[in-house]
């Protein structure tokens, strides 16, 4: 029986080319930041987005390596993360985040609850 579920699992990675719809995949959610101030506000978006839904968390990474932030950008958008969250001081004060989905979308900035919103109708709707 593991070797059919090591198959499926197989031709799933396999028909999507890596790339797992947002329901599906390991990590759903990176949450960069691009300088060391923003490391605590950080963490809170993390914490927010993993109690979002009760019955199944969004799993999230936080990258808070003193990194460049399109390295980070980038080291993320290869391991094709449906959704990539950058939080600088801007978004900070305004209490929102730069979003990024697969494929390089630059979604703009949005709040974090419409983000929530937005990362549940995409896992709703499974695709």
């Amino acid at each position: 029986i593991v070797g059919s579920l090591e198959r499926f699992i197989g031709i799933l990675i396999e028909q999507h080319a890596g790339a797992l719809p947002a329901w599906l995949a390991p990590v759903q959610v990176a949450v960069l930041n691009i300088t060391d101030a923003q490391a605590d506000y950080c963490r809170e978006i993390a914490e927010k987005l993993e109690k979002a839904l009760p019955q199944h968390p969004l799993r999230v990474a936080l990258d808070l390596r003193n990194e460049k932030i399109t390295y980070k950008i980038r080291e993320h958008s290869m391991q094709k993360l449906p959704f990539i969250l950058v939080a600088g001081d801007k978004e900070r004060a305004s209490g929102a985040v730069a979003v990024r989905a697969r494929g390089n979308k630059d979604l703009g900035v949005m709040p974090v609850d419409e983000f929530i919103e937005l990362v549940v109708k995409a896992i709703a709707s499974k695709a």
